[in-house]
């Protein structure tokens, strides 16, 4: 279990244990936020490709999916 602090969310580096599509290497580059602040979703950018992915930030959490910083 990654853990995770949603105000440090904002460009932090995470590696894809398991790679789709060649894209192993990731940055969070938005973070969309509920009216109370708390985070709703995140944007993950693929570095090399540039791809932009909406996920749950809660997904990062997961250690079996998800490395913190590029690795």
């Amino acid at each position: 279990m990654n853990q995770i602090n949603p105000a440090k969310l904002r460009n932090s580096k995470w590696t894809a244990v398991k790679p789709m599509n060649r894209e192993k290497h990731f940055l969070v580059s938005d973070i969309e936020f509920e009216e109370d602040g708390s985070v709703i979703s995140c944007q993950l950018k693929a570095v090399i490709s540039k791809n932009a992915y909406l996920i749950d930030w809660k997904d990062l959490k997961n250690s079996a999916n998800w490395a913190q910083g590029w690795k």
